[in-house]
């Protein structure tokens, strides 16, 4: 450690190694974005997500260390090969996509951590390349343990920096992932430079066909420029993005509580955020069910195994209530996408009026809609099988049979009106007073 501190203090120049640190943390806050871009993209527009994320990162890498490389001063005269320095870019702009491409196409943290590894071996063979085309008057000798040490700190870092990324969104959320980028990207290149050491030689010269620093400044300024360009880019979208989630998110909340059925999301047992019917029908303000359980409402292990055998067809449950009252309901799964990682929607309908309504249709099946008692075809049957216990029992069975003189006079002198109260009258006599009786 002490070797990375003294080459830092003691052959860069800080102002550069600043602008350095700087462009790379740019170029990290701009990849993690563009990779976030990329998960929730499909198709064609995923891979030129991954692509300009690839260019971004890579480029990034590459600036990063040669704005650093401008800003060490061995003492003696040096310059870059040309072609192994634009290979160098290359290679950065390659491992970086690889990388990145494997994080997202395969997905999970296992996918993030193997990604991230090959991102740092990305920012090792960009850098060791473009030490390489690094062309200085003497001899570059090379400390194994320290360029092992610079090779870890990239893999392990870079691995960190995808894996917190994976369920980042939003600026804010990415920054732990961009500053562990900055991280890779910086600590394998101050490591990986207090592991050479260069012996000036008077006897050697620099090759005349090598790009002098002004030039290769030149190339860094564009390369910097790109990621600039990038970064707002990235940032804009990053900012249309929100705002069309966030208007998404009110429109779909606005229909939910029009919703006349409850609407509940889910993950797992945990409710994420339910409509203000479903609020009604439990009997609790809609703000406090966020972060309550599914399992609290529908009681019973019966109704989940229920749903999950049967998604999206309808499962009959009681729903309980704030107050511990019971709700005969319908519910119906669906599972959706929210948020960009898996939910279910359950739609609960409240049964109380069709239960009603059922037991009243039921009723008016078998009784007289004006009296109330049993009709013609449910007395039939009644008296069919009361008929069949007496003589199965060897039992006398009687029926009383009641007739209402002058009904008709009563109609048609005071209305049907009071026709109807007279028989509802003798209705409750008979159910009252009468009681059925065995001989």
């Amino acid at each position: 450690m002490l070797t990375v501190v003294g080459c830092l203090v003691d052959t860069h120049d800080i102002r550069l190694v600043a602008l350095a640190a700087g462009i790379c943390a740019l170029s990290a806050l701009t990849t993690v974005c563009l990779v976030s871009h990329a998960r929730r993209a499909v198709g064609w527009a995923q891979t030129g997500w991954l692509t300009v994320a690839a260019i971004a990162g890579g480029s990034g890498i590459w600036a990063t260390h040669f704005i650093a490389m401008l800003a060490f001063a061995p003492g003696v005269p040096s310059g870059y090969d040309i072609v192994l320095t634009s290979l160098s870019l290359a290679i950065a702009v390659a491992l970086v996509g690889s990388g990145l491409s494997f994080t997202v196409l395969v997905g999970g943290q296992a996918a993030a951590w193997t990604g991230g590894i090959i991102l740092g071996l990305g920012i090792a063979a960009m850098h060791y390349t473009g030490m390489a085309a690094y062309d200085v008057a003497g001899h570059k000798a090379w400390d194994p343990a320290v360029v092992a040490v610079s090779l870890v700190l990239g893999s392990v870092l870079g691995g960190a920096a995808l894996a917190a990324q994976v369920n980042a969104r939003g600026v804010i959320r990415q920054l732990p992932a961009a500053l562990l980028l900055l991280l890779a990207i910086c600590s394998h290149h101050f490591t990986a430079m207090g592991a050479v050491t260069v012996t000036p030689d008077p006897t050697l010269a620099v090759s005349e066909t090598a790009v002098p620093n002004a030039w290769l400044a030149v190339a860094v300024a564009l390369a910097s420029f790109a990621i600039l360009l990038l970064a707002g880019a990235a940032l804009a979208l990053d900012v249309r993005d929100r705002r069309q989630s966030k208007l998404e998110a009110e429109r779909l909340y606005s229909l939910a509580n029009a919703a006349v059925e409850g609407l509940v999301v889910c993950t797992g047992d945990v409710v994420v955020s339910a409509n203000r019917s479903f609020a009604k029908l439990v009997g609790l303000p809609q703000d406090t069910l966020a972060g309550t359980t599914l399992s609290a409402y529908l009681p019973g292990d019966t109704v989940r195994l229920a749903l999950a055998s049967r998604p999206e067809r309808p499962v009959e449950a009681e729903l309980g209530q704030a107050d511990g009252t019971l709700v005969p309901v319908e519910i119906i799964m669906q599972p959706v996408d929210h948020a960009g990682r898996p939910h279910y929607a359950v739609a609960v309908r409240d049964l109380r009026a069709r239960r009603q309504a059922e037991s009243q249709i039921q009723f008016l099946a078998h009784h007289d809609a004006l009296t109330g008692l049993a009709n013609r075809a449910s007395f039939g049957k009644r008296l069919e099988q009361e008929m069949r216990v007496a003589q199965g029992g060897g039992r006398k069975l009687a029926v009383l049979c009641l007739d209402l003189d002058r009904f008709k006079e009563v109609n048609d002198l005071f209305g049907h009106a009071a026709g109807d109260a007279m028989l509802e009258s003798v209705a409750r006599i008979v159910s009252g007073d009468l009681v059925p009786v065995v001989a």
